[in-house]
């Protein structure tokens, strides 16, 4: 499995391809929409690995903002919460700042609960449209942004399901 590995600010970015629900971290993201409805793509793999108790934990916080983010328990998983992050649907405007927002404040709430490592995927790349290339670069640069000051959240995973993916973050990266 492809990996690599940057040093920066407090922490550590570690980028691999692979199957996020496998991942052994505090907290998996889930690229959500804003009804937190696990429906398909990474969401869709969560809610069937997870089991149903993820999707009853976001039927009582009911939704949440594009840009926003909120966490559950991890059911059946190997982590031990989900932050459901809402990324921007191609198209709506202020894409790059939403993606931005989400991806900082899933980084925010895993810093406000006290965890070390968090695994994102590429949010909006799936049916969201968002292109690959505009998400790498905005998601490493604001995780890269977030631990130079960040206190316990130590190594940040972006977990690519498919080679291009991994290709592009990883070429990215090489600017950071």
């Amino acid at each position: 499995m492809p990996q690599k590995t940057l040093k920066t600010g407090n922490g550590v970015i570690h980028i691999l391809q692979g199957d996020i629900t496998e991942m052994k971290v505090d907290a998996i993201v889930n690229a959500a929409n804003a009804q937190l409805i696990l429906g398909g793509g990474v969401a869709g793999a969560i809610r069937r690995k997870g089991g149903p108790t993820i999707q009853e934990e976001c039927h009582k916080i009911g939704g949440t903002y594009v840009g926003g983010a909120v966490i559950t328990g991890a059911g059946n998983l190997p982590a031990r919460y989900v932050i459901h992050a809402v990324g921007p649907r191609m198209g709506e405007g202020n894409e790059d700042e939403k993606l931005t927002n989400a991806t900082r404040n899933s980084l925010k709430l895993a810093e406000e609960h006290g965890l070390h490592s968090i695994a994102f995927p590429a949010i909006s790349t799936g049916i969201f449209g968002y292109p690959i290339d505009r998400c790498a670069k905005v998601m490493l640069n604001t995780a890269k942004e977030f631990l130079e000051q960040a206190q316990s959240v130590k190594e940040v995973h972006f977990c690519l399901w498919d080679e291009k993916s991994y290709t592009v973050f990883e070429k990215t990266s090489e600017n950071l």
